[in-house]
This record gives structure tokens, sequence and C-alpha cells, in this order.
């Protein structure tokens, strides 16, 4: 199983550094988002190919991965795609600390090392030799496709509000946005809790808790809600800064009342 996942890590390198190559030629960093998500798409079925695990357990499992990381890519490529050559804000930042293209080479290795690491519950899972699947898998396995039908219809309003009329500049309240300012974060993190809890079925995935809290500390801390929000309080101002009065900024709430 180690060999297993070093493979998977010297694959992701190779991906990686093909992705950045791509992106370097286009001069757009944004489709790095796109590589990271149909990372796991290349793994989770090789994982499923290379495990002697029980073949219901393994390929159940590749096939929700495929689902989020189809889902998440191809909307994600959709919208990288249709702003190019205008690149994402949170790359025109990293272009301006880091202008050479060599430097964003260690970037995109880190991501390849990140989801390596991220893909660990469906590895356990595959080299799960055990017959019949678990309460706690069937739980977890449906939490995640459950999670990825809300951040889809999240990521929908959000590009049905921003394709009308007059509402580029605006700000999204409806939907889901209306109780949460990102809603499509939260039902991220609700994936990743999803694929621990399945993995806690097979030997040793209780140890794959660092997912779902990693994936928090990424969307807490690093490139989610911090940049997001900056660029939203740069951009939309004192609106936006009503909005974070009255709306939960993660998990869905009812609005506060302002007086």
């Amino acid at each position: 199983m180690l060999s297993q996942f070093f493979t998977g890590l010297l694959l992701m390198v190779a991906v990686f550094a093909a992705g950045w190559i791509v992106c370097v030629r286009v001069r757009n960093y944004g489709f790095l988002d796109v590589f990271w998500s149909y990372g796991l798409v290349v793994l989770a079925p090789l994982y499923a190919w290379w495990g002697r695990g029980d073949p219901v357990r393994k390929w159940l499992f590749a096939g929700v991965a495929l689902v989020w990381g189809l889902r998440l890519g191809t909307h994600i490529l959709r919208r990288v795609w249709r702003h190019h050559p205008q690149e994402d804000a949170r790359y025109r930042s990293f272009r301006a600390k880091w202008p050479r293209p060599v430097l964003f080479l260690g970037f995109f290795e880190l991501q390849a090392v990140l989801i390596a690491v991220l893909s660990v519950p469906f590895l356990l899972a595959c080299g799960n030799p055990e017959a019949g699947l678990k309460p706690i898998e069937i739980a977890g396995l449906a939490l995640s496709l459950l999670a990825v039908g809300g951040e889809a219809m999240a990521d929908a309003q959000l590009a049905r509000f921003k394709a009308r009329a007059g509402r580029a500049g605006g700000i999204c309240e409806v939907g889901w946005w209306r109780y949460s300012r990102h809603p499509n974060y939260f039902f991220e993190s609700l994936v990743w809790w999803g694929f621990f809890l399945a993995a806690c079925g097979s030997p040793w995935g209780w140890t794959t808790v660092f997912c779902p809290l990693l994936m928090l500390y990424f969307l807490f801390r690093v490139t989610g809600i911090p940049l997001t929000e900056e660029f939203a309080l740069k951009s939309k101002g004192d609106a936006y800064r009503a909005y974070q009065r009255t709306t939960s900024a993660f998990v869905p709430l009812p609005r506060k009342k302002t007086s």
C-alpha cells in the first residue's frame, strides 16, 4: 500500500509539472485549480485498480471520488475558460509576489503533494478486503454525495445571479448565499468529512481525520475565506461589510437582524 501511495505521489508530481507548463504557456495560473480537482479523478480509480480490497467497496469509493472531482473540476474549468485570459484575483496577487514562473513550480508541486495526501482515505478503502459495506461507510459516502449536490446548487445559484443584467457587481444573497457568505466552502468541507467517515470502515481509516482538518485549515486560514473576503471588500466596500454583519461566514444560519 505504501508503494501505491508513492507511485500516486510521483504521478501527481508529473501531472502538476505538466500543468505548470500549460499555465505558463497560456499565462493563466487559474487552471491550477482544475488540475487539483481532477487529481483525485486520476488517483481514486488507480487505487481501485491496484487495490486488493473488496471490489464493491473500492469501486464505489472511486465512483464517489469521480462524482466530486469531475463536478468541481469541470465547474472551475468553465469558469476559468470563460474569463481567460483574465486571471483569478488570487493568482494575480500571487504573481505580484512571485514574478518568476519558476517560483510557481514549487507551489504547483505543493498542490501535488496535498492531493496525494488527501487521497489516503481512498487508498485505505481500496485495500480493505472485508466484504460488505459498513453503516459508517454508507453514511460517509452518502454525506459526501449530498454535500456535492449542495455545493453544485450553491455554485449554480451564484452563476445565475452573476449572469443577470446589472448584477455583475452586486452581492449574491439568494438561495444558500442568503444564509452563508461561503456556502460552497461549507459544502466542500462536508464532502471531506464524509470521505473521512467512510474511511473509518477500513483499518486505520480513523487516522485520515487530518483530511477534513486540512481542508478546514486551507478554507479558513489560507486561500479560501480570507482571500475571498479581502477581494470582496475591495470591490464591494460597505455593501459587503453590511453583508458580513448579517450573514454567517460559513455554516448556513438564519440571518442576523440589524438595528
